[in-house]
């Protein structure tokens, strides 16, 4: 009671409030809000500010419709975000599962193993896949499995050509990040109560009715959550791209983010790159959105 007393004079002080919220309200605005305001007014500028700089209104916004680069950067996003978000989130659910329900020995150390992964540099990691994928001088890990399982025929440059550099990419970030997923749902896992399962168990519910009809309900919010996380993680494609393929080959994992850092920064067209800073912004708002309506509908 004294300390349910103490928390309503704290939070009655205004002053107090004000004390805590107005430091992470500056830090917010500071590094969320201007940023998107001053690229917003860029947008409608070409060239590079203080070279060639000149307001061109809509004409950013219109070139985008016709550039071919950005709408192949695009797709690239787009196909990404889907094998990527719902890889870490399945996978990160699976092994939470796993640990939950059937690892019994040495849990600690296997849960540590899976989260190590997040903790690692994109840089490193970028080069160890490179490795792994790896066709000359020497096959790489992945391609000397292969070999020798009698697959001569898949062996291939995963990482050198088109039509599997973004898959290889997808999996290596697939990897990084379904620990993190992993270590969320093992935490709201442990949280429903062994009363639930139980009496469902004793009712007859096998294993996929305990996991469609309690575990999954329960764990709704959860998954909307990872969803949101992964969505803003996945729609911002860049380092490790840019660790693992460098945005090639070609064009084949060249994403928005990638795209739009080119254009300011390599062609020096700044208010060209600040509209796709935009269309990220867009995108980032309408699949969190999108994603936070599932929620509402349960």
């Amino acid at each position: 009671m004294q300390m349910e007393a103490s928390m309503n004079k704290v939070l009655g002080n205004k002053k107090a409030i004000a004390l805590f919220v107005i430091p992470g309200l500056i830090l917010y605005v500071g590094l969320v809000f201007v940023p998107v305001i001053w690229s917003f007014v860029y947008s409608f500028y070409d060239g590079t500010p203080g070279l060639n700089w000149s307001f061109s209104g809509l004409k950013n916004y219109e070139k985008l419709f016709i550039d071919a680069r950005f709408k192949d950067a695009l797709v690239v996003n787009l196909k990404y975000i889907g094998m990527v978000m719902l890889g870490q989130v399945a996978l990160g659910l699976c092994m939470a599962l796993v640990f939950k329900f059937w690892l019994k020995r040495f849990k600690n150390v296997i849960r540590t193993l899976i989260f190590f992964p997040v903790v690692l540099p994109t840089v490193a990691v970028g080069q160890l896949f490179a490795k792994i994928y790896e066709i000359q001088p020497n096959y790489g890990l992945l391609n000397s499995i292969l070999a020798n399982i009698g697959l001569q025929d898949w062996v291939q440059p995963w990482i050198g050509q088109a039509s599997t550099a973004l898959k290889a990419l997808s999996v290596m970030d697939v990897w990084v990040s379904m620990g993190f997923y992993a270590v969320i749902f093992y935490g709201a896992l442990l949280d429903i109560p062994d009363d639930v399962m139980e009496a469902a168990k004793i009712d007859g519910c096998n294993a996929w009715n305990l996991f469609k009809g309690i575990l999954m309900p329960l764990l709704r919010p959860v998954t909307i959550t990872c969803l949101v996380f992964s969505f803003s993680g996945t729609v911002k494609m860049f380092e490790s791209a840019m660790a693992l393929t460098g945005g090639g080959p070609g064009n084949a994992t060249t994403s928005l983010s990638m795209y739009m850092y080119n254009a300011s920064f390599g062609f020096g067209k700044v208010g060209y790159g600040s509209t796709i800073a935009i269309v990220i912004f867009i995108i980032c708002i309408i699949g969190t959105t999108i994603i936070k309506k599932f929620d509402r509908q349960g």
